[in-house]
This record gives structure tokens, sequence and C-alpha cells, in this order.
């Protein structure tokens, strides 16, 4: 997934560049699937329909998940540098957090 507070067709452009085959990213929302409160865009992780203590958000600013605050990986902003390997670093801490949910179950990271 990707869930972005950018509007559908500038989302749909950013993946048409990090997916351009289509086989990585499976769906994406965007603004319209975000809730507006005093004029900020803020992503509710409860609209992906999955279980929270399975899911993680990685995102610069904690801004966009007030009420999941406990399911953000902060990570810096993406300056379009085609060299950037921030995510790559995440790969360790994501599989581990992977296998110890599917090990343990969903008290494992509570």
């Amino acid at each position: 997934f990707i869930f972005t507070t950018a509007k559908k067709d500038y989302a749909e452009k950013v993946l048409d560049v990090l997916d351009p085959k289509k086989q990585l990213i499976r769906h994406c929302l965007s603004q319209r699937d975000c809730l507006c409160a005093r004029g900020c865009y803020w992503k509710d992780l409860t609209r992906l329909g999955r279980d929270l203590a399975k899911t993680v958000a990685l995102d610069h600013t904690i801004q966009g998940f007030p009420a999941q605050a406990a399911n953000w990986i902060p990570v810096p902003r993406w300056g379009g540098d085609p060299r950037d390997e921030e995510l790559l670093r995440l790969t360790l801490l994501l599989g581990q957090l992977g296998w110890a949910v599917r090990t343990w179950g969903l008290g494992a990271l509570g």
C-alpha cells in the first residue's frame, strides 16, 4: 500500500516512477481517503482494513498519523535522489517485525 495526503493524480504520477511496471504496489490511498480536520489532512490507518497490530507506517512526519502514532516509523523526507537507500536500511527491522508477528502473534509488539 501507498497512503499519501497528496491528490490522486499526483500520487499516480509518483507511482509511475516508483513502480513503472505496476508489480510492487497493489493499492494507493490518496487525499480523498484521508480525514480532514481544521484544513489538515491526516491518514487514518484503519481505512486500510488491516489489523493495526500488524501494520506500520513509514513517513517523514508523525503529523499524518496522530491517531496511530505507535505504528509510525520515522524516515527522512525523500528529496528525489535516485541513490537514496534509506528504505533499504529498514529491511532488517521490517523483516524482524514481520517474523515477530508471525511467530508470537499480536502480543509480540504490544
